[in-house]
């Protein structure tokens, strides 16, 4: 399995979706999860609408220093496909995908071919574009809803999995890291944790170092 911090790891939260967070996760040789906008033509790092001084994309990918760690990018803007892929290719960067983007939007990223990964929830469901995706971005809201059987079922379909953490939605994460655990889907390198608590989620899992170069 493959550990993405969220945000990046962040020790407090005013570190969330900063340079510090995001040095700390590639530092310790974990991919993340982050979100994207754009200002004044500009991409930059931002959860919320940006108002300006917030971390430029481009800086946030010259964070990783060479390294081609895993990167889950949270879209908050549309009309960005072709920038963020330019920014991406430019740096040979391989282990990324796209998500939460709107339906036009989505469409725009197939088009030009760049790793689309679709929102499954309790809300959200299987569409006619889930077999033109690679991965399936796995979430629940207010309870794990889900099973392994679905998991498993989406990687026989050939699609990557990133699950959810329960702590991003203030629940503990013992019950899903444990069913992920006895379900040995933790083993797969076509599934991905994101989480608050990346060092945490190894230990639960491996008990050991993370190894950078495990595939996306």
């Amino acid at each position: 399995m493959i550990v993405l911090s969220h945000r990046g790891y962040w020790k407090v939260p005013e570190e969330k979706n900063t340079a510090i967070a995001f040095r700390r996760s590639f530092d310790l040789g974990f991919g993340t999860e982050t979100d994207v906008r754009d200002l004044s033509g500009e991409l930059v790092i931002s959860h919320d609408p940006p108002t300006g001084g917030e971390l430029r994309f481009s800086e946030f990918l010259d964070l990783l220093n060479g390294r081609d760690l895993p990167l889950a990018l949270n879209i908050k803007s549309d009309g960005l496909a072709v920038p963020i892929r330019d920014e991406l290719v430019k740096r040979s960067l391989s282990k990324w995908f796209v998500f939460d983007m709107s339906v036009p939007d989505t469409l725009q990223h197939l088009k030009i071919g760049n790793p689309v990964y679709l929102r499954r929830s309790e809300f959200e469901f299987d569409n006619s574009l889930t077999d033109r995706s690679d991965g399936i971005w796995l979430d629940a809201f207010e309870g794990e809803w889900w099973s392994p059987d679905l998991v498993h079922d989406y990687l026989l379909r050939g699609k990557k999995v990133c699950i959810v953490s329960s702590e991003l939605h203030g629940r503990d994460p013992n019950t899903l890291w444990n069913t992920l655990k006895s379900s040995n889907l933790w083993k797969y390198d076509q599934v991905l944790l994101c989480t608050d608590r990346p060092e945490q989620a190894l230990s639960h899992f491996t008990g050991g170092a993370y190894d950078s170069r495990s595939r996306i």
